[in-house]
């Protein structure tokens, strides 16, 4: 049995309707973690359900749009509020919309895709970053990606490379406060089925052959050959959110079968 190693903590857990957020929460609530579960989908209340089910002390959730400073902050104000504390927060909302050479993408789709893979984990490290502060420790895992060296993503892997430099930059600056910050760079991730789709559009065949070159590009840099699953990228981040990991900051670690992005 594994030890309880979240036991009197609290843990924001963003994009935590699908996918690696989902598996996350449900593995921090297994280990006995007060949870606050933050989605822009009412999905998020089922996994609200699935995580008491599975051992959480207590589950919250919040509803927001981390696309958004003020939700960000809504987001950190109702942890404080209710829990008095936020000692892990687990940046997990991101994701690429499009598929495509650089130069096929349209202008508000680059900004579009920089809007949702680097200012939600900009603006909620911002958000709680002087609560952990005042109490002098807590811990950020930030998730990034293996995609910030690969094909037909260049607006998504610069969203990721901003954030793997302001993880570093921002463990440089917090450790002093007793602060631990580090990322995780899933390689590609089977999530099954989106509930939730990135992108409502239907793919042209064109960007189906981009989207499967990004499919072949991914299985073919792993030495592992395949795809994992959700709970192996919970697996890395939970190690890095937990005391287990304490002399462990400022890190990018990448979790992609062997390719290091």
């Amino acid at each position: 049995m594994r030890a309880e190693r979240f036991e009197n903590k609290v843990a924001v857990v963003t994009g935590a309707a699908q996918g690696i957020g989902r598996a996350v929460a449900l593995q921090l609530a297994a280990e006995q973690a007060s949870l606050l579960l933050v989605d822009r989908s009412d999905i998020v209340h089922e996994i609200a359900q699935e995580a008491e089910a599975a051992g959480a002390s207590q589950v919250r959730v919040v509803t927001a749009d981390l696309e958004k400073y003020p939700e960000c902050c809504r987001v950190a104000d109702t942890c404080i509020d209710h829990f008095g504390r936020i000692d892990i927060l687990v940046n997990n909302v991101g994701g690429t919309i499009w598929a495509k050479p650089y130069e096929a993408y349209e202008e508000a789709q680059i900004e579009a895709e920089v809007r949702r893979s680097l200012f939600p984990t900009l603006w909620c490290c911002h958000a709680v970053l002087k609560p952990m502060q005042s109490q002098q420790s807590g811990v950020i895992v930030n998730v990034s990606s293996i995609a910030t060296r690969g094909l037909n993503r260049v607006p998504y892997a610069a969203a990721k490379g901003g954030v793997n430099a302001m993880t570093v930059c921002m463990a440089f600056e917090n450790a002093r406060h007793g602060i631990r910050i580090n990322a995780v760079a899933p390689g590609g991730t089977d999530v099954g089925e989106r509930r939730i789709p990135r992108n409502t559009s239907t793919m042209s065949e064109q960007e189906k052959v981009w989207y499967q070159q990004i499919v072949d590009q991914t299985i073919d840099s792993s030495f592992m050959k395949r795809y994992s699953v959700p709970e192996e990228q919970a697996n890395a981040i939970l190690f890095l959110a937990s005391d287990e990991a304490s002399y462990i900051t400022g890190t990018v670690l990448p979790v992609g079968g062997g390719d290091l992005g």
